[in-house]
């Protein structure tokens, strides 16, 4: 289920995907009936438009929903550069989130780390660390069980969403080192146990 402000932008991403992964079903909806039809959401969205979004689909959400968000307060936002952050009053824009969500949904932060140029390239394996954050690890378990459908993605428990500060910054340090490598570098951590989610 793909949402968008507009049910048509939805519907042509949603034909685009369906191209890209034809053994896949795919619906385009307008936010809030993509919200109301669906108990797990990957809020992914710019950070100018993150609460805009949040407000529209709040009221819709079934109840019990987990929200993982991937939003980055990039100076993009408010149009400086994409490789610096803007403050958050919250401390993240996860935080922030979970402050507008209120009591209407379950939240985690994860994907920061992950390039959208990679996540559409089905022809190359990630090999990546997603960094997923809540405070809440059933949450986090539920979001690294979606996640990790995903082949080549391993989710990482980093902790409290207090920590989503720190994994959000590390989008700003990517965008710095593709742009130089012109790559599509992601993060894979070393020294883990084999099984993370017991």
């Amino acid at each position: 289920m793909i949402g968008s402000r507009d049910a048509g932008r939805a519907a042509e991403t949603a034909q685009r995907a369906a191209e890209s992964a034809p053994a896949a079903s795919f619906t385009g909806l307008e936010n809030e009936a993509a919200a109301a039809a669906s108990d797990t959401l990957i809020l992914s969205v710019p950070f100018a438009s993150q609460l805009a979004t949040i407000a529209a689909i709040r009221d819709a959400l079934p109840p019990g929903s987990l929200v993982i968000d991937a939003t980055v307060p990039l100076a993009a936002a408010v149009g400086g550069r994409a490789t610096r952050l803007v403050g958050v009053w919250q401390g993240s824009a996860a935080e922030q989130a979970a402050e507008a969500l209120g009591e209407s949904a379950r939240l985690v932060s994860a994907l920061h780390t992950v390039s959208a140029a990679s996540l559409t390239d089905l022809e190359h394996p990630l090999e990546q660390d997603v960094l997923v954050c809540g405070d809440a690890r059933a949450d986090k378990r539920e979001a690294a069980q979606l996640l990790e459908r995903i082949d080549g993605l391993r989710c990482v428990d980093c902790g409290r969403l207090e920590t989503s500060r720190i994994t959000e910054s590390l989008t700003a340090l990517l965008i710095t080192v593709n742009g130089r490598y012109k790559a599509h570098a992601g993060v894979r951590l070393t020294g883990l146990p084999g099984e993370l989610w017991q």
